[in-house]
């Protein structure tokens, strides 16, 4: 045999070898996602009035710059990423958009349809492009259970992730997710 006829049948031997592994490993839905630079999602804990040097005047929490006004009036986040949590921001948030006017609607879609829909399908069915890749599919958004929960909930769960689902604060503005609330809430209205 030849060297190249023995890289060959190498090559073809590790494909099948390999094939044959990726069809027998199942992959377990209850596995969490894996945090890429987890130190950029939990920091480290600061005591906002401990002395530092970071600042000249040895103080860490800093009065806002003149002039200035707070990003999107956002208030302290005092819910946990766990099933507490989530029960807690059901009750609590409340979303700030109109979800039945137009443009909510408009900016909703978009935002699904760049954020959500590669995993959960256009529709919301849970039958997106990555699931036919061997991603384990995503619950239907246009189920029972998904109707049930209150729109903090879905909010909360677009923040912290869930189960398979990675968080989304990182990449998503907090209005941009009440957005998709609403669009999801629309999906499921017109899916009785």
């Amino acid at each position: 045999m030849t060297p190249r006829n023995l890289a060959v049948v190498l090559i073809v031997v590790w494909a099948i070898f390999s094939l044959l592994l990726a069809h027998a490993v199942e992959p377990d839905p209850e596995l969490t996602a894996l945090e890429y630079a987890p130190n950029m999602v939990r920091g480290p804990d600061l005591d906002a009035y401990a002395p530092t040097d970071v600042f000249g005047n040895g103080h860490l929490a800093q009065a806002p710059i003149p002039g200035t006004s707070p990003r999107d009036g956002l208030m302290p986040w005092p819910f946990k990423g766990d099933d507490a949590g989530r029960a807690m921001a059901g009750r609590i948030l409340k979303s700030p958009l109109d979800a039945k006017d137009d443009k909510v609607l408009a900016r909703g879609q978009e935002v699904f349809a760049h954020m959500c829909a590669h995993c959960h399908g256009p529709g919301g069915a849970g039958d997106g492009l990555v699931t036919k890749r061997g991603v384990p599919p995503p619950p239907s958004l246009l189920a029972q259970p998904a109707r049930d929960l209150k729109d903090g909930e879905i909010f909360h769960i677009i923040t912290f992730g869930r189960k398979n689902m990675p968080p989304h604060a990182g990449q998503m503005s907090r209005r941009d997710r009440w957005y998709a609330v609403a669009w999801v809430r629309s999906l499921q209205e017109k899916k009785p």
